[in-house]
């Protein structure tokens, strides 16, 4: 070192210095790792110096992969455990976007509505939701345009009532005009187009053993729906038939037309498009335990509670007499009638046909069937 500082000018020698000194920083780290290498490995038999002979670098590459190997189980191990953790909090808890959720019923008169009704009412405390009655005016099912804004307003923006199930005798209403993003979901119940004339005949003259007491808009009316029929009487005229079809119309003029194709079609239209699923009355279990198979969120324990507590013939009109046979075929000679009838058996169909996708029958009971799909071939690669 005498020579150098001699012979080499102060600049190179300062230079060589540094160079000295990082080599040895550098030797000095990677001798401590090589010592906390081993004492990783210290698990691992049959990797530590044998009394054979085997060269420092053979040892010490083996001693790299073992320590790679052992970091990437590490590293699997933790990455199964958080997955875990994520799936076990996901359960356990509902997700941001089903606190979000709103559903609205938009329920036809006399279709079982009421029974339905009050499991969401039994359940909304223990699943956690809100469930808002939408009480119109004279129960007019069409809103004014400015009532329409500020109901859209409202379910969507009523962060304070989320989740909701809204229910009312309301028409469809198509919120993507009111330009927004995210839609309520829709659901319904139909029924037997002369059934429910008939039961609403009754129900306005003898009410229900729901609320006994009220008195109804055409109580003291003691005429049979057959001999209304019978003298063609306005209640029980085929145009008190036109109801379903508008009440899934929803809020065009054409809807409210009696006898209108247009509404006919728009109707089947938005049943398909617009609603999650629409039931009958006559099969109103299935459609609850469908529910509760598609939204856990809101219809956690309906099909028990329908099968097991007072809701499944919750509402039941008094006085009500079947019609005969030539009241029906009288009613069923008209247009108006045939078209409500399409759309029964269009609503019938759609709902046996997700039916059949979703449950099967076994011994008498209906029971789901479990997931039918899973991911595979996921790209890219971790």
């Amino acid at each position: 070192m005498g020579l150098l500082r001699v012979m080499m000018p102060p600049k190179l020698q300062l230079i060589a210095l540094l160079a000295f000194a990082v080599a040895m920083f550098f030797l000095e780290n990677q001798i401590q790792k090589l010592e906390e290498s081993r004492g990783k490995l210290g698990k691992f038999k049959g990797l530590q110096p044998q009394s054979h002979p085997v060269t420092t670098l053979q040892h010490h590459r083996r001693l790299e992969r073992a320590i790679a190997r052992h970091e990437v189980r590490e590293i699997e191990q933790r990455h199964t455990q958080d997955g875990m953790r994520e799936r076990d909090s996901a359960a356990s808890s509902p997700s941001e976007g089903e606190d979000d959720l709103v559903i609205i019923y938009n329920r036809v008169p006399k279709t079982a509505s009421t029974s339905f009704t009050n499991i969401a009412y039994d359940l909304c405390g223990k699943n956690h939701y809100h469930v808002l009655h939408i009480n119109t005016t004279k129960n007019n099912p069409v809103m004014s345009i400015q009532d329409q804004m500020r109901f859209v307003k409202n379910v969507t923006e009523w962060r304070e009532m989320k989740p909701a199930f809204y229910h009312g005798h309301v028409s469809f209403l198509d919120f993507t005009k009111f330009g927004v993003k995210r839609k309520p979901i829709y659901i319904n119940v139909i029924r037997d187009p002369i059934e429910r004339l008939v039961s609403y005949y009754y129900f306005l003259r003898f009410g229900d053993d729901y609320r006994p007491g009220l008195r109804r808009r055409k109580q003291g009316d003691k005429k049979t729906f057959d001999e209304c029929v019978s003298a063609g009487g306005s209640d029980c005229a085929p145009e008190k038939l036109w109801l379903q079809i508008p009440f899934f119309c929803g809020h065009y003029s054409e809807c409210w037309n009696v006898g209108s194709q247009w509404a006919l079609e728009q109707a089947k239209y938005n049943l398909v498009n617009e609603y999650l699923l629409v039931g009958v009355t006559e099969e109103l279990e299935d459609f609850v335990m469908m529910l509760e198979a598609a939204l856990p969120r809101f219809f956690k324990g309906a099909t028990e509670l329908y099968k097991t507590g007072k809701k499944s013939h919750l509402r039941k009109t008094s006085e009500k007499k079947p019609p005969t046979k030539e009241s029906i075929a009288k009613l069923q000679q008209s247009a108006i009638w045939k078209m409500e009838n399409d759309f029964y058996e269009f609503a019938l169909e759609q709902f046996q046909f997700v039916r059949a996708h979703a449950v099967r029958e076994k011994d008498g009971e209906l029971y789901l069937l479990a997931q039918n799909f899973f991911y595979e071939k996921i790209y890219p690669k971790n």
